[in-house]
């Protein structure tokens, strides 16, 4: 766990360390919209870089995507509790860009939408997916981690583009246009990971913009955690390899 941790820091210490001070000095700025063009940036390294080390795997076949994450538990847990300190962080130490969340009401009706919205995510892929064996079995004893690990990072992308970005251009462009935004942005980026970083083209780009599309709207009307929610339980779904 140790070094495949360490090999990780080191790949993507330079680039958070040059984005870092990047939104150190934009943040006296009251226009947020740099901060959080740089918070994605930085996030986009922190996930694709996880390709090039083996933390994840990603794949299409016959157009069917498919997604496995490390086997090892404690790296999961790890990685999931450091992004969900990270994400903290930001919220902690930036009142401007915590100001543009819009959490939602945490009741049994919006953790209901949003359980809904992730199966309704991932359930394309599932359905195609099915019987292929694709991404290979997962252990039952790492889907805890991976349950962490997809719920805590997928909150972290969600505060991103649904809380900072969303929030902020719903006062610019109204809450529909917004939700598109933020959904087509999301989608946007994955275009390295589609398209240099792995070679699985559209298939990826078509299914984040389905699975934004869903998690705007969710945010649009009931807030960020159930889109969160949402996020969170599709990519576990398409990664346990349960179905």
């Amino acid at each position: 766990m140790f070094l495949d941790l360490l090999a990780y820091a080191g790949r993507v210490a330079p680039g958070l360390a040059l984005i870092g001070a990047g939104a150190v000095l934009a943040r006296p700025l009251r226009e947020p919209l740099l901060r959080i063009g740089l918070l994605i940036l930085g996030f986009i390294l922190i996930r694709d870089a996880m390709t090039p080390t083996g933390l994840w795997r990603l794949g299409a076949e016959a157009g069917v995507l498919w997604v496995r994450f490390t086997d090892d538990a404690a790296v999961l847990v790890g990685f999931g509790a450091a992004t969900l300190a990270s994400t903290a962080a930001v919220l902690r130490f930036d009142p401007g860009l915590r100001a543009l969340v819009r959490w939602g009401p945490v009741r049994w009706r919006t953790i209901g939408l949003g359980l809904a919205g992730g199966a309704v995510a991932a359930a394309p892929l599932m359905a195609m997916s099915a019987g292929t064996g694709a991404g290979g079995p997962v252990a039952i004893s790492l889907l805890p981690a991976l349950l962490w690990f997809s719920l805590t990072g997928n909150l972290a992308e969600e505060v991103l583009f649904r809380g900072f970005l969303q929030g902020r251009m719903e006062s610019a462009v109204g809450p529909v246009r917004a939700a598109l935004f933020s959904a087509v942005c999301f989608a946007a980026c994955h275009a390295f990971l589609a398209s240099t970083v792995t070679d699985i083209g559209w298939p990826l780009l078509a299914f984040t913009l389905y699975e934004g599309v869903i998690c705007a709207f969710l945010r649009l009307r009931w807030g960020v955690l159930p889109a969160a929610l949402a996020h969170g339980l599709a990519i576990f779904l398409l990664a346990s390899g349960i179905f």
